[in-house]
């Protein structure tokens, strides 16, 4: 219990003042033009208040065209600085890291919300082309240019998303990715992209400036050993802070039957990372949980849907040591009291067995004095 409250340092940028990490959470809030909504601002300023060590935000998109859901973050252009400074100032006030989440859904984007659906490779399951060269460094560039307005808006940093079937971890599946360019077909081709994104991002912000990587090592057509590859050579190289490998469930053994009889965790906690540090996340739900995953060799845990029900999370689990989070499914009530606003409590009716079914639907606007009650 007391190293879960023990300050982190970083290799760059300002110490964790704990172990607990904000997992970035697609939530749905933010206005259609990618700004930052007052839901959004308060949803995490509330979780930084409650004792997060780092606040990141949901993956928000560097790109128009690689939006993935209704009401993201944006930050693929000046005119959301305005509101991602505010945030950033807000979330270093209440004593938290602040970082925003880099991201482009690629074939995940819904063609309702960008039209063009685009991909590594040619998907006739999804309706996604293939990107061409030069927008595969326009990809690239755009990347490095969110890092740097995420800079000039005050975050102490971001992460890159290549995890959970987006573009990036487009680029690393061999399923997905069949081009014959330098960026298709072997392993450190298909990766190139990646360590471009972190080599321009090293070269064009500040010294100091954090920035981490999440990686999903199954499923989406990826294949474990690469992925352990690459998470190898990327903590070796050292140019990243922190390594988030998100594995849905931290306690799972590997779908790969080479590696059956271990936890998935336990393949990348035992990796040489220098002063790289490592987490997880995957149903990480109560103050055991957050044991087990420092225990087994992590630096910090990510937390997710236990974010969600209890904003201050790691300071119930500080006050005590059998916390454990609310079961499920909770009433939209109990949720519009932690701070979600009524577009993220509908959002979160599309997962079963979240939001009380035989609940009724809260009308609008008493949901919205709810949700004022929390200083909405």
């Amino acid at each position: 219990m007391a190293k879960l409250f023990e300050p982190l340092a970083f290799a760059r940028g300002p110490a964790m003042p704990n172990r607990f990490m904000l997992a970035p959470l697609t939530n749905c809030q933010s206005h259609p033009d990618g700004r930052l909504s007052d839901e959004e601002f308060h949803w995490l300023t509330l979780r930084a208040e409650g004792g997060f060590g780092l606040t990141m935000t949901c993956a928000s998109h560097v790109q128009a065209r690689g939006q993935g859901f209704p009401g993201q973050l944006g930050i693929f252009g000046d005119q959301h600085i305005e509101g991602l400074t505010r945030l950033a100032a807000a979330i270093k006030a209440k004593g938290s890291v602040s970082a925003v989440q880099l991201h482009h859904a690629g074939n995940r984007s819904p063609k309702e919300l960008v039209g063009d659906i685009v991909c590594p490779s040619d998907d006739p399951e999804t309706g996604a082309r293939a990107l061409t060269l030069a927008e595969v460094e326009g990809l690239r560039d755009d990347f490095i240019a969110a890092a740097k307005r995420a800079e000039r808006a005050g975050f102490d940093g971001v992460e890159l998303h290549g995890a959970h079937g987006y573009i990036l971890l487009e680029f690393l599946s061999p399923a997905l990715n069949r081009r014959e360019d330098r960026y298709g077909g072997s392993l450190e081709n298909r990766s190139r992209i990646i360590f471009e994104i972190i080599d321009g991002i090293r070269a064009q912000c500040r010294a100091d400036f954090q920035l981490g990587l999440r990686l999903s090592p199954e499923r989406f057509g990826v294949k474990l050993p690469e992925i352990r590859d690459v998470a190898a050579e990327i903590l070796h190289q050292g140019k990243i802070d922190y390594l988030d490998m998100s594995l849905w469930d931290y306690t799972i053994e590997p779908k790969d039957e080479a590696f059956k009889g271990r936890s998935l965790m336990s393949i990348f906690t035992e990796l040489p990372r220098g002063e790289v540090r490592l987490g997880v996340a995957g149903k990480i739900r109560d103050t055991e949980d957050v044991v087990n995953v420092i225990e087994g060799g992590c630096d910090y845990a990510l937390i997710g849907r236990a974010a969600i029900l209890r904003h201050d999370f790691p300071q119930r689990v500080r006050r005590d040591p059998a916390f454990r989070s609310p079961p499920l499914p909770v009433s939209p009530g109990h949720l519009l009291g932690e701070g979600l606003s009524p577009r993220f409590v509908e959002y979160l009716r599309s997962f079963p067995g979240f939001v009380s079914a035989e609940a009724p639907v809260v009308p609008h606007d008493e949901a919205m004095r709810m949700w004022m009650k929390t200083d909405g």
